[in-house]
């Protein structure tokens, strides 16, 4: 309940910071409107060449473009960790926050959190829905709640593999930063995972899980039962790569040693 409290006062002070620009706020809403659309064009482009995409139709690839905008949008709304390094490392600000007697992880989270990049979800839902009605598909309650369970899981491995990759600054004050690179493997999940080679498969599946945060549980929402076990690990995958995540910020937090050294 504390930090659930300090959640809302955070997000307040958030709103009551971007209301100061109001049309600044309406923009950014209307850029990542723009962003998803582009990206769901290349998808229709890619379909006027071809009928199929691994044996995946038109709509099936939209449906599960649809799905990987919902974790994603979720992801970095509350996850924006993508200036962690200059901001808190080089910067010193978490020296700041580690003078609080609240978890740093969490601070850091609610400093940085951009709560418009959810409209992102709202989208993945139309793009979803649309499919969904071109495909004639008919859901019931079961599949609602799974695709809540399954957006959940999805969020947890991004959020772990993320926190993962921001630990590295803890060790190192250099701008080098691969969360770039990895942010570009990560736009692999919005395809099937079936039209890349085996190796592409394995490391999209238990390496780098991103093929979990996109193809696998639509697959499932889609009936295609072949990858039914892959998408109910999804949550299983999920709390093991947060886990992995948050073991990575504990161990980093512990060997950091201020921005004066």
């Amino acid at each position: 309940m504390f930090h659930l409290h300090l959640f809302i006062e955070y997000f307040k002070q958030y709103i009551k910071t971007r209301m100061a620009y109001r049309w600044d706020f309406v923009t950014q809403f209307i850029m990542n409107f723009f962003y998803q659309g582009i990206n769901l064009i290349f998808i229709l482009v890619v379909f006027q060449h071809t009928s199929s995409l691994g044996g995946w139709n038109r709509y099936e690839v939209i449906f599960i473009y649809g799905y990987f905008l919902i974790p994603w949008a979720v992801f970095s709304a509350f996850f924006n960790l993508w200036d962690f390094n200059d901001r808190y490392v080089i910067k010193g600000e978490l020296d700041r926050v580690l003078t609080r007697p609240v978890y740093s992880l969490v601070q850091v989270i609610m400093e940085t959190m951009t709560p418009e990049s959810l409209v992102g979800g709202l989208t993945g839902l139309v793009v979803m829905g649309y499919a969904a009605w071109k495909l004639d598909l008919s859901w019931d309650l079961i599949d609602i709640l799974l695709l809540f369970l399954f957006t959940l899981g999805s969020v947890m491995i991004y959020g772990g593999i993320y926190i993962a990759l921001t630990s590295i600054s803890l060790y190192s004050d250099s701008k080098s930063d691969i969360q770039p690179i990895i942010y570009n493997i990560g736009n692999y999940g919005r395809y099937p995972v079936n039209i890349y080679h085996r190796v592409i498969q394995f490391a999209l599946t238990w390496v780098l899980p991103f093929a979990f945060v996109g193809f696998y549980p639509a697959s499932y929402l889609l009936d295609h039962d072949h990858w039914k076990w892959y998408a109910f690990l999804t949550p299983l995958v999920g709390i093991l790569y947060l886990g992995f995540g948050l073991m990575c910020w504990n161990r980093g937090i512990r060997h950091y040693r201020g921005a004066g050294n």
